[in-house]
């Protein structure tokens, strides 16, 4: 999923920021992952900028979570993570197609399946196997 942030961009943004905390979705590349303050799933996100003693993020994951950010740590300063391309992916619009009356919907009605062929099946499990064990 979030694949193109930059992490030349990033390190840009820590030398400009050096006490900024990278924080990061375990849906981002596994060499942006490694260099992460910390890595969790969107709500864990989110508890660990409020309880962080830490004022500046570098936040790599979907900027809509940003709002709910400044909202809970307003006096925090949220930097959200630079794409790698002129596309901005960190504000996904397919991610804000989903919306809770079509997951009930979806699951009340068993519709929406999509069959994915292996081996991408193989490889797009690992993301989710990962967010469910730091959820």
């Amino acid at each position: 999923m979030h694949e193109t942030f930059s992490e030349r961009k990033i390190a840009a943004l820590r030398l400009q920021h050096p006490s900024a905390e990278l924080i990061a979705h375990p849906e981002c590349e596994p060499g942006l992952l490694a260099k992460a303050h910390f890595v969790g799933s969107t709500s864990a996100l989110l508890r660990h900028v409020t309880e962080s003693p830490g004022l500046e993020f570098i936040v790599a994951t979907e900027s809509g979570i940003l709002h709910k950010m400044k909202e809970r740590a307003p006096g925090k300063l949220l930097i959200p993570a630079p794409p790698n391309h002129e596309c901005n992916c960190n504000d996904c619009p397919f991610m804000k197609l989903n919306t809770l009356e079509k997951v009930r919907a979806s699951l009340r009605d068993g519709t929406g399946e999509i069959d994915v062929p292996e081996p991408l099946r193989s490889r797009a499990r690992q993301p989710l196997d990962r967010m469910l064990e730091w959820s």
